[in-house]
């Protein structure tokens, strides 16, 4: 028995019965994702047409699993991608709107620190001409 017939379907759930945890995938590259982002997709066509010819109830129990596997695989090499291109990005003078900061809609309009500490000449001229008075206060 080889292990694609389909007499040996136990092959199939116990090669890939645990969803995978995001956290081993972090750890791989980009090859070994993809390899098995294309195993877990054709299992996830296998089981739909176990579903579709009345294949068992563990078959089609799994499908879930395995849903959630390909989004966890995808979202690690998202994630990878797109640190890759923060890298590269990084030190440039304009940063692409996906790579900024999300924040809020105000706080990303608000003023900057610098911008807010800015005074008008006539407001720079107010302050150098009549200072703060300080006074001695006796305890």
């Amino acid at each position: 028995l080889s292990p694609t017939s389909p007499q040996n379907s136990s092959f199939y759930f116990n090669t890939f019965a645990k969803m995978v945890k995001a956290y081993e995938l972090r750890g791989q590259s980009k090859e070994d994702l993809l390899k098995q982002l294309d195993e877990h997709r054709k299992e996830l066509s296998e089981l739909a047409v176990a579903k579709v010819t009345g294949g068992a109830a563990s078959k089609i129990a799994k499908i879930k699993s395995v849903r959630k596997s390909i989004a966890r695989i995808l979202t690690v090499h998202n994630q990878q991608q797109k640190e890759g291109i923060r890298k590269a990005a990084a030190g440039q003078k304009y940063i692409s709107k996906d790579l900024r900061a999300k924040k809020t809609r105000a706080m990303r309009r608000a003023l900057t620190k610098a911008e807010k500490s800015r005074k008008t000449l006539k407001a720079q001229k107010k302050a150098t001409h009549f200072p703060q008075r300080r006074y001695a206060v006796k305890a």
